[in-house]
């Protein structure tokens, strides 16, 4: 059955950029968050960004206007029952996304699709906790979400042919590039970023250089966008140290294991840019 209708859990951050580039597709999207208030400030996110890109020339008001429109709140799961794709976006934590999918069971149709944007945890589990495995994938973004091109999609053991191939689709649709990954913790692009963050953050302890140093020779001598400490005081400190120990409990391989700066700074607070204070101070 064609998705229509797309409905998303959670308004931070990741669910609203979710949102909005389900909304900008051309789907009628439902993005559900636990408070109104909570819900007032992801709407306004969102309606700031598409006002930004006004301004900047990179869209018309029309089409400002247009996604607006296929946007809409509610702060019950029965205002996702209408949804042929729910893509889940709340905490990283199993028993809270799983209340959620058991909330939704009792409410949406029988082919509507779940997707959870987990970044660490395991698929497979969450489709298991569901009455419908078969139709339960990962749709991994990346933050910010209307800029970055990439989705991870992520299948289950369980995740039927048919649900693997609307995901891709789905993926397709609002424009990015989509990748097939393993279900396994990091999918693909953490298992390879998390040990090259977490290696910068060793060579910082061991005093290989400055802060500075470090990020500058990695966007100079490499060409990435940003340096390493920089990158992680974006993402988070302590979702990266969550990731890491996911990893590493799975593995078992010294590259996954958390430095001791990292806990540290995870024990004091300073969690990068969302807390005013990590490798940088904001």
């Amino acid at each position: 059955m064609a998705i229509k209708t797309v409905g998303v859990l959670g308004c931070g951050l990741m669910g609203a950029g979710i949102a909005q580039v389900s909304a900008a597709a051309g789907y009628k999207t439902i993005v559900r968050e636990v408070t109104q208030g909570a819900l007032d400030k992801g709407l306004g996110r969102i309606e700031k960004f598409l006002n930004g890109g006004v301004e900047k020339g990179k869209m018309t008001a029309e089409q400002r206007d247009q996604t607006l429109g296929n946007l809409s709140g509610t702060t019950t799961f029965d205002g996702l029952a209408s949804c042929d794709l729910v893509i889940e976006a709340i905490i990283e934590n199993v028993e809270e996304k799983t209340k959620a999918f058991a909330a939704l069971d009792a409410l949406v149709q029988d082919h509507t699709i779940y997707a959870s944007n987990t970044s660490s945890l395991c698929i497979t589990e969450l489709a298991a906790k569901t009455k419908r495995p078969d139709r339960f994938g990962g749709l991994h973004f990346f933050n910010p979400v209307p800029i970055m091109k990439l989705v991870e999609v992520i299948r289950a053991l369980t995740t039927s042919d048919e649900t693997h191939e609307a995901l891709l689709g789905f993926g397709r649709s609002i424009g990015k590039e989509v990748v097939t990954a393993p279900d396994r913790p990091g999918f693909i692009v953490n298992r390879l970023l998390v040990p090259y963050l977490l290696d910068a953050i060793r060579c910082y302890e061991r005093g290989l250089g400055t802060r500075e140093d470090i990020d500058n020779a990695m966007k100079l001598g490499c060409g990435y966008p940003m340096g390493p400490l920089t990158l992680l005081d974006f993402v988070g400190l302590d979702t990266t140290y969550y990731i890491a120990e996911i990893m590493f409990d799975e593995f078992k391989e010294p590259m996954f294991a958390a430095p001791t700066l990292l806990k540290r700074m995870v024990l004091a607070g300073k969690l990068g840019r969302k807390s005013g204070e990590g490798f940088y101070k904001y």
